[in-house]
């Protein structure tokens, strides 16, 4: 055998044990960087579903208390109707024993203020 031959096999052999050692190096080192990756994905999962929940939590919290104003808001509307309501029974028990109202509802004394300038109701 020549010596180039020699050399070359030499150093081909030298190139695979480089490779052999290498490769399962480059590979762990890709590997430890992939979980590496993968963790940092996990943190951001983690992190974005923490925001997540207290915003889900800060919008049921809302809508509760939208919900819970809008029952005030109609019961505070049934109260006016029924104080309306109340309001008008009494106006009309007023007109019904008032012996000043005429027949159609007014009051007399209305009638005679506003012949006057007054306004109706108006203390003098």
């Amino acid at each position: 055998m020549s010596t180039g031959l020699v050399i070359a096999i030499v150093v081909v052999a030298i190139i695979v044990i480089v490779l052999l050692v290498a490769l399962p190096r480059l590979r762990g080192q890709r590997l430890e960087q992939r979980r590496v990756q993968a963790g940092e994905h996990r943190e951001e999962a983690q992190s974005r579903r923490l925001v997540a929940e207290r915003e889900t939590a800060a919008a049921d919290e809302q809508s509760a208390r939208a919900r819970r104003e809008a029952a005030e808001a109609e019961e505070r509307a049934r109260r006016a109707e029924h104080e309306h309501s109340v309001a008008d029974e009494h106006e009309q028990r007023a007109t019904a024993i008032d012996p000043d109202s005429d027949d159609d509802g007014r009051d007399d004394r209305a009638a005679g203020e506003a012949e006057r300038g007054e306004r109706p109701g108006s203390a003098t």
